[in-house]
């Protein structure tokens, strides 16, 4: 279980609530496909997107990374970490209205172009020259990447990390994302490996998953068996 914080800054937050709060890590490349998905949702129903916070190396702390996650996974995580921190203080700064352009820079700095073949991928996220780009490329200052290594946002980040959880129960991942904030239904995932290919089918994912969290008795529906994730990076062919 996860510790409360003793201080928690609150997150500065929309004044009129959003119909979609979609908490996200930028080290989870199924959060980034879900976040692809629900965007192009949100375009053609016409739906506000709050992008929150939820990070994996505070969600798991707890456990044994070396006993239960491969190895790599306690850096790619504590990687995840700092690259919220600059997202928080951004947010901090410029409003929540960065966060979908910010979530986009690093989405597509890290999942959306193609490496050499033994290389690990990961070695050059969240690096100061990574985190340059991306605050380039979201059009805000490079200075917010000072706050990677300041640990004074980490009470931000567990504080939504835990609002997150608390909305879905325990022995979730990423990403949460919650119908109707901040009292409607919430759900780990959908899990996704692609976008769907059409406006309807996309569409038709949206309508049975926000059919099925409607269902309060409802929890679970699971498959380990699934397609590769269709990412440049992982696939090794620019999309």
């Amino acid at each position: 279980m996860l510790n409360k914080p003793r201080d928690q800054k609150p997150a500065e937050l929309p004044e009129q609530s959003p119909d979609i709060e979609f908490f996200w890590d930028p080290v989870c490349p199924f959060a980034w496909q879900t976040s692809r998905w629900l965007r192009r949702v949100a375009e053609l129903r016409s739906l506000t997107v709050d992008w929150r916070f939820i990070n994996l190396s505070i969600l798991n702390e707890e456990r044994d990374y070396d006993a239960e996650f491969p190895e790599g996974y306690r850096e790619s995580h504590d990687r995840g970490r700092r690259m919220l921190r600059v997202a928080a203080a951004v947010r901090a700064a410029e409003g929540v209205e960065a966060m979908d352009r910010l979530y986009r820079a690093f989405g597509e700095t890290i999942w959306h172009r193609v490496v050499d073949d033994g290389t690990d991928f990961r070695a050059d996220v969240a690096t100061p020259d990574h985190l340059a780009r991306v605050l380039d490329q979201a059009g805000v200052d490079r200075l917010y990447a000072n706050a990677a290594t300041d640990p004074s946002w980490d009470a931000e980040l567990r504080a939504e990390t835990l609002e997150a959880v608390g909305r879905t129960g325990d022995d979730v991942g990423t990403p949460i994302v919650t119908f109707g904030p901040p009292d409607g239904p919430s759900i780990f995932g959908p899990v996704i490996s692609s976008v769907p290919e059409t406006d309807e089918e996309c569409l038709a994912l949206y309508d049975a998953t926000v059919t099925l969290c409607g269902f309060e008795t409802f929890s679970e529906l699971k498959r380990s068996s699934r397609p590769r994730l269709d990412l440049p990076v992982i696939t090794g062919r620019s999309s």
